[in-house]
């Protein structure tokens, strides 16, 4: 009667799992009639919670009328049923089950629940039943009690290795989890290259119009000709489907390159992995990696405004000598600085390209392949963001030279701005200073570059006055660039990441920088 007051005072205010656990505290004597008492006692106290066990492990059941499980589930949407959904209640644990075996105790049902809500799958319940088989317990009531932990035990690891292995299968298989992946690395972190650059070549113009003037389902039809006219149209048709336009919030200032994104639609049971946060960040991840093909493209078209055979025809290299020399100085001006930026932006697409997005996709590749369970597979991936997001300079830890490295992007911007400004007007001034003979023998006799429009020498006066601003420009832009990538380049060595060595190593090679750096 002592030990049951004992009992009585200790178990006061306690249900289920705690009471079944201070119950077995006490069980712990030497007394052969004490310990004989206390098992026939605890027998009768957990056969409800070995049950509910039973019932969770075998069939994602969570039979707990009066809350005195250790495993509470929640009401949730499908694609937070993983994460949100079953929440283990570490008070309400008994001590004779370890917090490693609730942890895959509460996986197990888990597994189930998601393969029958998430995946409308019923092949899990061979699994358990093979399970039960495999390790001899009977996947009826009453098969386990008190003082069969050890057996409790092996039916929980065999039923999450089955159950883990049939979730994987459906989500490989089934529902090709790697092909979306593989689509988001391609479409929205820009690794099909045909598809970029006729993406880039078709929305161009329009991004370039106020972000409130451009129609979303305008860009949606272009993507749709970005799609067709590259590789992109061999792939599956379902896979294109998910892929989205989308405008970000915008002000009254912004442009469409601001706003322009691309999502990619990721549905249940595939939105457990991709979260709507996980979007973000691959939102995040694309912005960056748009607007570095944004400058590459810009370098591009910048060369093809410089290209040789608009400059060997200039009428300016058969005037004066001032004049020509003018004309040549700034060209090579122009020549130096296109060749700085594109060295700078090619090594850092390439790093971006390769360094990081290559690897860290073969790490995650393999990752993803020995996955054992679901969690194993969410890790997986959110180690593969971490990398990416790390070594993009995308993490908290590199705001400073991110700043940077944006600076660098809007100078090569406003480089192709000006560019596209000058030689305008250099088509301009050729355009007005171009004579029309006004018969074949004047043909003959006069070149058809002769200056008359206007006075040859206010034309060349024109012409000397827009070499010189342009001049003064170049050394303007050249003098933000340089300041801009020594500062970057300075940031480099100082990055937590030691990847980043190997971007040092491309953009500064030969030492140039460096030895200018320490002469400054």
């Amino acid at each position: 009667m002592r030990l049951m007051a004992v009992l009585v005072d200790g178990c006061r205010g306690l249900r289920g799992g705690a009471m079944a656990g201070a119950i077995h505290g006490h069980a712990q004597h030497g007394d052969p009639t004490f310990q004989d008492f206390m098992g026939r006692l605890l027998r009768r106290v957990c056969s409800p919670l070995f049950e509910m066990v039973r019932s969770w492990v075998l069939e994602g059941e969570l039979e707990d009328v009066f809350a005195e499980f250790f495993i509470v589930g929640q009401p949730v949407k499908a694609e937070s049923l993983w994460q949100e959904g079953y929440l283990l209640q570490s008070d309400m644990l008994p001590a004779f089950i370890s917090p490693v075996l609730a942890q895959r105790i509460l996986r197990t049902g888990k597994s189930i629940n998601f393969l029958k809500v998430c995946c409308d799958d019923n092949g899990w319940a061979d699994a358990a039943t093979e399970a039960a088989v495999c390790v001899g317990t009977t996947t009826s009531r009453g098969g386990l009690g008190y003082g069969q932990i050890d057996a409790l035990e092996a039916l929980v690891v065999e039923a999450a290795k089955r159950i883990d292995r049939h979730l994987m299968d459906v989500i490989h298989k089934r529902y090709r989890f790697k092909d979306h992946c593989l689509a988001i690395k391609r479409y929205l972190l820009l690794g099909q290259g045909d598809f970029v650059q006729y993406l880039m070549d078709v929305v161009g113009p329009e991004l370039s119009e106020p972000a409130n003037r451009i129609s979303s389902f305008h860009l949606a039809g272009l993507l749709e000709t970005a799609i067709r006219a590259s590789n992109a149209q061999y792939d599956d048709r379902d896979i294109l489907d998910r892929i989205k336009v989308k405008m970000m919030d915008h002000g009254d200032g912004d442009r469409g390159w601001d706003v322009f994104s691309l999502e990619y639609d990721a549905r249940v049971p595939l939105d457990t992995v991709f979260t709507a946060s996980v979007m973000k960040r691959y939102l995040k991840i694309f912005n960056f990696l748009w607007k570095l093909k944004r400058v590459d493209h810009s370098l591009t078209g910048i060369w093809k405004t410089m290209k040789p055979n608009c400059i060997v025809s200039s009428p300016f290299y058969k005037e004066g000598t001032n004049i020509r020399s003018q004309f040549v100085s700034v060209l090579r001006k122009c020549q130096v600085l296109f060749n700085e930026m594109n060295h700078f932006v090619t090594n850092f697409q390439y790093y971006i390209m390769f360094e990081v997005l290559e690897v860290s996709w073969a790490r995650f590749s393999e990752e993803m392949d020995s996955a054992k369970d679901l969690d194993d597979l969410l890790l997986a991936h959110d180690k593969y963001l971490t990398s990416i997001v790390e070594k993009s300079l995308l993490g908290e830890r590199s705001h400073g030279i991110l700043r940077n490295l944006f600076a660098l992007f809007d100078i090569i911007l406003q480089f192709r701005s000006h560019a596209d400004r000058w030689f305008e007007r250099i088509y301009e001034l050729q355009l007005r200073g171009k004579g029309k003979p006004k018969s074949k023998a004047k043909a003959k006799s006069k070149e058809v570059d002769s200056w008359v429009d206007g006075g040859r020498k206010a034309m060349i006066q024109l012409a000397g006055e827009l070499f010189r601003k342009m001049g003064e420009d170049l050394d303007s832009i050249a003098k933000d660039y340089t300041s801009s990538l020594d500062a970057f380049i300075a940031q480099l060595p100082m990055q937590q990441h030691v990847d980043l060595k190997f971007l040092l190593f491309r953009l500064d090679f030969t030492e140039y920088y460096s030895r200018v750096s320490s002469n400054k």
